[in-house]
């Protein structure tokens, strides 16, 4: 589990679910949506689904389950219309954390079935403060596994608290919605911590706030960029990483200000992936460099964060 509650809302599956076929399961798929309420729907044409996304965009839609199999389809036809989209949604804060807390927890770790699972991290060398725009569990096990104290931070944690923590360095995480929307209160206090001089490592929405702050717009694209396999090209080494990918927004094209160069690209589409910020040790990305899931081509990015804290120490 990559967050301590599910925040989608329905499930859509081309075939119905099987038996549980990983050693590391606990609990039937289906016995697990029960306990936590939410709904889900198998025998769906999802290639079809996928085509109309990729033609038409992103179509709205209503899940219902009835027990007694009467649905008021003009009802929920109208409640499809009624969406607004994400557009002006601010969904990090009602995913964020509502305090702030420590965590400590390192990765996993396979072997015998004894000594296997998640391990405690090492000894701290670096303090970093996350704030939490609805943070993956991985990216904390990343940072922690690297030797960093991690404090986690709810999305609109003032500038001024998060710098009296001390911090060798700030994370700034991902999550869900419109930056723009979030940004009305999370930018200002971002541009503070740009100004602070310390370490900065951006994540998706992160990443596109930390644009916001300084002074790039963001924009919906017609189709997001969902799942893995996605190709980036990190244009200051010239390698090609294979990426997982789950935004709807994106940084608009020629918007960045002096002294923000694009360091990353998508070989999809073109549209920028990452960025750094000249002369200042600030750097994000578009991308999941955590590989959960997906694969683990962009680890080297918390590296590069912890690189970046030292030479700041």
């Amino acid at each position: 589990m990559e967050t301590p509650t599910p925040h989608a809302l329905g499930l859509v599956l081309r075939a119905d679910m099987t038996e549980p076929s990983n050693y590391r399961s606990d609990q039937h798929f289906d016995a697990w949506l029960k306990s936590v309420s939410l709904p889900g729907i198998s025998g769906v044409d999802t290639r079809r689904l996928t085509r109309r996304i990729r033609d038409g965009g992103a179509p709205n839609g209503v899940l219902c389950h009835a027990p007694d199999g009467v649905f008021d389809i003009p009802a929920l036809q109208r409640q499809a219309a009624a969406w607004p989209g994400l557009e002006g949604m601010d969904l990090a804060g009602e995913v964020s954390c509502t305090q702030s807390h420590d965590w400590d927890g390192g990765n996993w770790a396979f072997g015998d079935l004894d000594t296997e699972g998640y391990q405690p991290a090492p000894p701290s060398k670096y303090s970093v403060v996350a704030m939490d725009f609805g943070a993956k569990r991985n990216i904390l096990r990343n940072l922690a596994a690297l030797g960093c104290k991690v404090t986690v931070v709810p999305a609109d944690t003032r500038a001024d608290d998060i710098l009296a923590l001390n911090p060798d360095g700030i994370f700034l995480a991902n999550g869900p919605g419109d930056p723009a929307a979030t940004g009305r209160y999370a930018v200002p206090e971002i541009a503070k911590l740009v100004d602070s001089g310390k370490p900065i490592f951006g994540i998706c929405l992160g990443h596109q706030m930390l644009s916001l702050a300084l002074g790039a717009k963001t924009e919906k694209m017609d189709m997001g960029h969902r799942g893995a396999n996605h190709p980036v090209k990190d244009l200051t080494t010239g390698k090609v990483e294979i990426t997982s990918q789950n935004h709807g927004f994106v940084i608009s094209e020629g918007s960045l200000p002096d002294g923000v160069e694009v360091t990353h690209r998508s070989l999809f589409d073109g549209s920028i992936e990452g960025l750094h910020v000249t002369g200042k040790p600030i750097f994000s990305v578009q991308h999941h460099p955590e590989s959960s899931p997906g694969p683990k081509d962009s680890h080297y990015l918390f590296q590069r964060f912890m690189d970046l804290m030292e030479e700041a120490l």
